[in-house]
């Protein structure tokens, strides 16, 4: 296989998928090149990027797997890389701080900035404008091309993880030392903090909103996930599965104890129903009723979860898993629709198209899979 080119193998699977399978080039290093993240395009859904160990990307074509940029000159793994609002830009963050953008069309590099060591970047949600988090507690917004720039100064706390809120004007912020900012984009002054009391015992690791941005919810390694109002800075709910088959480690252990200890890992609002979910690295997850704030179902995988997705038109959730396996189950009835497995390693991201009739996922085994759903009752 060329260094330059993915190659694309068929494979019936028996039941409803068949999976395409699509294995990324090594630079050498045979099998150890982890495919860390991807993304599909907001507009057509008909191109994919993904990030890996070998310090590269590629933006590629999901229906025949044809190379259309290889994304070059970063000097880490990348950690992150996305499409822009309308499709036309691509960002890739490598671990050391090093964030490039691409525009698709002309297929060169318009834009780059380093910044200190890496924790996540993501667009604004309607305009060519990036966020970032990183190690040493900033954060950075930049206007793409020109790279006008604002930065957000925390408390020197590791920025864990972000979001920009729907409206565009406001973005949540997790920390390391448990605390979550709302920030005014435009002013880059905090509005909310929630610390002390209301704040996380623990590292945040994921932020997720609902659609009008009215809700926030939080997941963290104090196994708690919390429902932040972002417009008064309030928690309005607490979410916490009880009895799970790893006991949360205390706030002064979890540095000691990291690797073994429990942790919520991913979290979602489901678009059509008032549900959220909750999915931690023991493989327990949780959706809850918003309203009510009870506990609807409980489920334990046997293998941790490191990412949750909601589909976009019903309640039906995705679950991507350390066995490498991407699970589908019902959020009405508790039970599992199906299972697409095939990798060899664990899933490290993945997404599902608009129509839920594909999913792409990322993996530690060096390949990406394209699972397509044949589902009679769809």
């Amino acid at each position: 296989m060329a260094e330059q080119e993915l190659s694309a193998q068929l494979e019936l699977h028996e039941g409803e998928e068949i999976v395409e399978v699509i294995e990324l080039p090594g630079n050498g290093a045979a099998a150890a090149e982890a495919v860390f993240c991807l993304s599909l395009d907001e507009k057509s859904n008909s191109l994919v990027v993904t990030g890996g160990e070998d310090d590269r990307a590629f933006v590629w074509r999901l229906s025949n797997g044809e190379v259309l940029l290889e994304c070059t000159g970063h000097k880490d793994s990348i950690v992150s890389a996305s499409f822009s609002h309308d499709s036309a830009l691509v960002v890739t963050g490598d671990m050391s701080g090093l964030i490039k953008v691409w525009r698709v069309e002309t297929k060169e590099e318009i834009w780059s900035f380093e910044v200190g060591d890496l924790q996540w970047v993501e667009w604004h949600p309607y305009a060519h404008v990036l966020l970032a988090g990183t190690d040493e507690g900033s954060c950075w917004m930049w206007k793409i091309p020109s790279g006008e720039c604002k930065t957000f100064q925390g408390s020197g706390s590791q920025a864990t993880c972000g979001k920009v809120l729907p409206d565009g004007k406001r973005a949540v912020v997790g920390y390391e030392d448990g605390t979550v900012r709302v920030w005014d984009l435009k002013q880059a002054s905090p509005l909310h903090i929630v610390k002390g009391q209301d704040s996380h015992q623990g590292p945040l690791t994921c932020i997720a909103t609902n659609d009008n941005g009215s809700l926030v919810l939080t997941g963290s390694v104090d196994c708690t996930a919390k429902l932040l109002n972002p417009l008064t800075g309030k928690v309005v709910g607490v979410f916490s599965v009880q009895n799970s088959t790893k006991e949360c480690v205390e706030t002064e252990q979890m540095e000691e104890t990291e690797s073994n200890s429990n942790s919520v890992e991913s979290v979602g609002f489901c678009r059509v129903l008032p549900l959220v979910a909750v999915g931690y690295l023991d493989g327990t997850m949780g959706i809850w009723d918003v309203p009510s704030q009870t506990l609807r179902h409980k489920w334990q995988l046997q293998a941790g979860i490191v990412q949750l997705l909601w589909e976009q038109h019903s309640p039906i959730i995705y679950t991507g898993s350390l066995d490498g396996a991407v699970r589908i189950w019902d959020a009405r009835s508790g039970r599992m629709e199906s299972e697409c497995c095939g990798h060899a390693a664990e899933i490290l991201d993945f997404v599902v198209n608009k129509e839920a009739s594909m999913i792409v996922t990322a993996s530690g085994d060096r390949t990406v899979k394209v699972f397509y759903l044949q589902r009679p009752d769809r």
